[in-house]
């Protein structure tokens, strides 16, 4: 199970959150990357269609839309989309707990804090932490040392 970078941009595309966790190409040609990732996920039929998209030889997009926000994955072609789903989900759902019902402002404002939330539960491109409660202690520790 590998993922190759993580992904959150808004309706218009604007990213909001990115990390690569393979190498990948620089400047304009990671613009022209993350537009394209956009263009295929932001039109799709999203009541109609799967949350999963191939996207490459060696990569398949696993996304979800949570109010005005994508949040994708990019992962092996091998793997397993429903585990990803999941994690996307848990995300979110520490997101919401460690500021309080997030929103696009919250990650803008407090990206370093997004940042360290993404950092405890994936490491090099791998799953870390799955539990919900331990994720949230960790970070209101980390919080208060601020």
């Amino acid at each position: 199970m590998s993922i190759r970078f993580i992904l959150c941009f808004n309706k218009q595309g604007v990213v909001r959150l990115v990390r690569w966790y393979t190498a990948n190409e620089s400047g304009r040609e990671t613009q022209e990357f993350i537009a394209q990732i956009y263009r295929l996920i932001s039109s799709r039929d999203h009541k109609h269609q799967s949350n999963f998209v191939e996207f490459s030889d060696v990569t398949k997009l696993i996304y979800k839309r949570y109010a005005g926000l994508y949040f994708v994955m990019g992962v092996d072609m091998r793997d397993e989309e429903p585990i990803y789903l999941s994690h996307i989900h848990l995300f979110v759902e520490v997101l919401d707990n460690f500021f309080g019902n997030v929103c696009e402002l919250d990650i803008v404002f407090n990206f370093y804090k997004v940042y360290m939330v993404l950092d405890e539960m994936f490491l090099a491109g791998e799953i870390q932490e799955v539990s919900k409660d331990v994720l949230v202690e960790k970070l209101h520790i980390l919080d208060k040392l601020e």
